[in-house]
């Protein structure tokens, strides 16, 4: 069975940074790629960030250049390290990956962000 759990998620003051990780299992991670999405209440759920198996990685406009999604094969682990935090960053932040026979999405429990004064 697939599974990804994430952690890392808290209360942090606007400005300030978070690194979230999602620890994965029941793939071969290293052939997997990679993503982060969040879901603000009342809104849409959007993608954050990507990574492919090889390293390439994608933002949205929102994010970049404040937010670093990497991988760490040997641990079976993504991170998204969050800098500049904002309060519209706030939102449940789920990790993600497709089914490379299947064809089908997993996705974490997802981890908690609150950015506030």
């Amino acid at each position: 069975q697939v599974h990804l759990v994430e952690s890392g998620g808290g209360l942090v003051q606007p400005g300030g940074s978070l690194r979230l990780s999602c620890a994965a299992s029941g793939i071969i991670f290293s052939r997997n790629n990679m993503g982060w999405y969040r879901q603000a209440p009342g809104k849409q759920r959007e993608l954050v960030a990507h990574i492919t198996n090889g390293g390439s990685t994608n933002y949205a406009n929102s994010v970049k250049g404040r937010f670093t999604i990497s991988r760490d094969n040997a641990k079976n682990t993504v991170y998204l390290q969050m800098n500049s935090l904002k309060p519209e960053d706030t939102a449940v932040y789920f990790c993600n990956t497709r089914g490379i026979i299947t064809n089908g999405d997993y996705w974490g429990q997802g981890t908690q962000v609150t950015v506030s004064s």
